[in-house]
């Protein structure tokens, strides 16, 4: 038994689709749309291949955009819908879904995390406050960020963040590449004897 392609299973569909969008609204279209009778009989029984040049003139009689008459599928949704977690007592979303380069997530930060606990691991962050008021700890600088502002560093320097205590605080946080490494768990080594 063949399998049809889908470009030929799709255009199968067409004269069904067709058959059950003329029936629903109760209408005969040849004169509508100067195609014949027998054409469109052909048409919806399968008998005759649908054409770019047959499609636009039936969709616009049947009043449904062509990718209706087609069954063309449907775009994608472009909206990142992250499910939220919570590490270290923040909530983290992630705003990236594929593995790369950089990785992109947000974080909201309560208020009581305000206690410094530097750490240092391979990478490269850029971080922007979107509210709150931020402290920034980056080697030997003490820094208070509020919202609209941004910091870059490199995450081999000792390193902090957190709110300043008076409020919560929400961060986008950008990891480079590097970063990602800090997450990968490796077996350690074993020497050759």
């Amino acid at each position: 038994m063949d399998a049809q392609s889908p470009v030929a299973a799709t255009l199968a569909q067409v004269g069904p689709r067709l058959k059950r969008i003329r029936t629903r609204r109760g209408v005969s279209l040849s004169e509508a749309t100067g195609i014949s009778k027998s054409t469109l009989s052909r048409l919806e029984t399968g008998q005759r291949r649908p054409s770019l040049e047959l499609l636009l003139p039936l969709a616009q009689a049947h009043q449904v955009p062509l990718d209706e008459l087609v069954g063309a599928p449907e775009v994608g949704d472009p909206r990142v819908r992250a499910k939220p977690s919570i590490r270290n007592g923040r909530t983290v979303i992630p705003l990236t879904t594929q593995p790369g380069a950089i990785q992109a997530w947000k974080s909201v930060i309560p208020a009581e995390q305000n206690r410094p606990e530097p750490v240092t691991h391979e990478g490269y962050e850029w971080l922007y406050v979107l509210s709150g008021r931020i402290r920034l700890i980056v080697a030997e600088h003490d820094l208070i960020l509020g919202p609209g502002e941004a910091a870059e560093f490199d995450t081999r320097l000792p390193h902090w963040f957190g709110p300043t205590g008076e409020s919560p605080a929400e961060v986008l946080n950008l990891f480079g590449r590097q970063g990602e490494r800090m997450h990968i768990r490796a077996k350690p080594r074993t020497r050759k004897t």
